[in-house]
């Protein structure tokens, strides 16, 4: 059933009225040609989109058509309008993770000690603001000379209204910690949840299970929700994009979310659902130690959070790049040619699994990286993802500026105990300040 041009538009589905007896004119006549015209170009050019789209040799296997994945009163196949039930169901989601972040996680964030800092707001400034707003966040030299000539302010001040107005837009620790804890709440959901539905299926113990019977392989009904649930989830995530915190991999989280939907939806419409839910499996178990790791830093528990960025590194390199590619990508590469020829399904989702692959290298060498740090300094780092406040060591630099300007340096922010004793001076608590240059001994 095709959607005429008509009832999509109001203004060719209103005629004009003609009395009765009363004859069209030409140029009515002429429209109404016209636009039926349109409309028939309008259907054969859905009904070919159509038809090219759901080619078989697109979506089944050399010798399988459509005809042989007729369904039966026992026998169901996956269907992609059940595709479309993501949409409400994602809304649903975000309405929940709304409540969820206002009833739980915020009055647990103050119970906990999670305190937002207080970020100096900037001024009011129309110019500057209009500046921020419409041209650039961070403006080069040329800009904020022109920029303080025209609001008649010193070069500096402009340069900390910028500062303090790109901090006013991070995101508080308050928000990263709820949405750390519903990220952490859906994960466990869904990884114990998986592994309910698998763990009496045969394809999670014998991997050549996956591809027995293939395609025609019937739709149990656990696997569906579970499906359902893990691209609500990610279609969520998509629609929640410009409201959540953003992160230095912002644009590779946009590659990995646009994948994972594109790699469940082909994989449901393709039938190769038993292999999508190996992939779902793992990506969960990860994410259940790192969304935890983010909860404890925003807490301030140095050593509980240590701990369990270790585990989840852990964790995180063992199913990505072990497990991952053996599991999945040698699985639907290799084992599959046993049961059927290369078509365009196959080279289509091998593509998706291996952009995951990639993005699980980019992750993997940033907590390698941390990993070094922690390991030779003994301290964790902060998430590489993360922006920093920039007005901290800003503030600071500007402070000790204006104090060498005034003839005033306190000597504890221009150098340390420990480098003092190197050079064989005396140590900090047996010296005061430095006082217009000179070191006054006490």
């Amino acid at each position: 059933m095709w959607l005429s041009a008509t009832s999509l538009n109001p203004v060719l589905s209103v005629r004009p009225a003609v009395g009765l007896g009363a004859k069209p004119s030409a140029g009515r006549a002429a429209w109404h040609r016209r636009s039926w015209q349109v409309e028939r170009k309008v259907g054969k050019m859905a009904r070919s989109l159509y038809e090219w789209l759901w080619q078989q040799e697109f979506w089944l296997p050399p010798g399988i058509t459509w005809e042989d994945m007729q369904e039966s009163e026992d026998i169901k196949y996956p269907k992609p309008r059940h595709l479309l039930l993501s949409i409400p169901f994602a809304f649903i989601l975000i309405f929940i993770r709304y409540a969820f972040e206002r009833a739980v996680a915020l009055p647990l964030s103050s119970k906990l000690g999670v305190r937002d800092k207080q970020r100096p707001k900037a001024q009011p400034n129309p110019v500057l603001e209009a500046f921020y707003t419409t041209r650039c966040k961070k403006p080069g030299e040329d800009d904020l000379i022109c920029l303080a000539k025209q609001c008649d302010l010193p070069v500096r001040k402009v340069e900390r209204w910028f500062w303090h107005r790109r901090n006013t837009d991070r995101p508080s620790l308050s928000k990263k910690f709820c949405e750390a804890c519903w990220r952490f709440t859906f994960y466990i959901i869904a990884f114990f949840t998986g592994l309910a539905v698998l763990y009496d299926k045969p394809w999670l113990w014998d991997h050549r299970e996956c591809w027995t019977g293939y395609p025609q392989q019937p739709l149990l009904p656990s696997v569906f929700w579970y499906y359902l649930l893990e691209l609500s989830f990610y279609c969520s995530l998509v629609f929640t994009l410009p409201f959540d915190v953003k992160r230095k991999d912002f644009k590779e989280q946009i590659i990995h979310h646009a994948a994972t939907i594109f790699l469940i939806s082909f994989s449901y419409c393709a039938n190769y659902i038993r292999i999508g839910t190996l992939v779902l499996v793992i990506h969960d178990a990860s994410d259940c130690f790192l969304e935890p790791t983010k909860i404890f830093n925003y807490m301030k528990w140095k050593k509980t959070c240590d701990s369990l960025f270790m585990v989840f590194s852990a964790v995180f390199l063992i199913s990505r790049l072990v497990i991952y590619p053996y599991t999945v990508l040698y699985n639907t590469y290799y084992y599959s040619m046993e049961i059927f020829q290369p078509f365009f399904g196959y080279y289509f989702v091998n593509v998706l699994l291996i952009i995951l692959q990639l993005l699980h290298v980019f992750w993997s060498c940033l907590i390698i990286r941390m990993l070094n740090k922690f390991i030779l300094q003994g301290t964790m780092d902060k998430d590489m993802r993360s922006d920093t406040e920039e007005s901290d060591k800003d503030e600071e630099g500007e402070k000790i500026k204006e104090k060498e300007k005034n003839g005033v340096t306190y000597f504890s922010n221009v150098t340390s105990n420990d480098y003092i004793q190197r050079n064989g001076s005396e140590p900090l608590n047996n010296r005061s300040h430095l006082t217009n240059g000179h070191v006054k001994e006490r």
